[in-house]
């Protein structure tokens, strides 16, 4: 990650927004490539955090897929859940796969001991929900709300957690549904209970609620940017007008 490192202190943060990647564990150098492509890149500076100072730089941040418990733990060690609990309550976060997990207000089918979370976004979410490592899947993803809407997004869905329930309150920002899987490309397994009820909100794998991003998929495995640029665009620009 030295790379990223230099790419933040050698380009001037005057007039661009720092956007951070939690770079303790994962697919956070996927993500860093990810951004150094899109349209917006000239706008931003990808700054990777690792210790409170990093993450004190930053107006927005990337928690990349991996393995959310140990992402907890490692970020419990370098002193950070707690400044990144303060952080989500007022700068935009967007997680993917095991950050979506982190960022989500409660998790089921937890390791011994429990999982940390930030809460910024009012789901519960379901660790390894479509099941182990060979249930992986690829699944195409209409969002509306991406450029060039009419080509789908391909979901690339890791161990991914599912979305288990929607918590709405009147005290937070409205959930909006992003976008949600095709019951064709469900998993053969989970196929004929989710047809019986197509409103299940396991089917649920993109989110935005308020200035926060929620994932259950990886985009940073793909070469389609549009995600990144969503998250830019609509959740760390569009936040300087609300």
């Amino acid at each position: 990650m030295g790379a990223g490192t230099a790419f933040a202190e050698n380009v001037s943060m005057q007039d661009r927004e720092v956007v951070g990647i939690l770079a303790l564990q994962g697919a956070f150098v996927e993500h860093q490539i990810a951004l150094q492509k899109i349209p917006s890149a000239r706008k931003i500076v990808v700054c990777p955090v690792r210790t409170p100072e990093d993450l004190a730089k930053c107006d927005a941040l990337i928690i990349p897929g991996g393995e959310s418990t140990t992402i907890a733990l490692l970020a419990k060690l370098a002193g950070l859940l707690e400044p990144l609990r303060q952080f989500s309550k007022s700068k935009p976060i967007w997680g993917t796969c095991a950050g979506a997990i982190l960022l989500a207000q409660v998790v089921e089918n937890t390791k011994r001991g429990g999982q940390e979370v930030l809460g910024g976004v009012s789901v519960t979410v379901a660790r390894n929900g479509w099941g182990s490592q060979v249930e992986s899947f690829e699944a195409p993803l209409t969002v509306s709300g991406l450029d060039n809407s009419e080509k789908p997004f391909t979901g690339v869905f890791i161990r991914a957690p599912v979305v288990l329930a929607l918590h709405p309150r009147p005290d937070v920002p409205p959930i909006q549904v992003v976008a949600r899987l095709p019951l064709g490309s469900v998993p053969a397994s989970e196929t004929t209970q989710l047809q019986a009820d197509p409103d299940d909100p396991r089917i649920v794998v993109a989110i935005r609620q308020g200035r926060h991003l929620l994932t259950t998929f990886h985009p940073e495995l793909t070469t389609d940017g549009r995600f990144h640029e969503y998250f830019v665009q609509s959740c760390i620009f569009s936040s300087h007008s609300t």
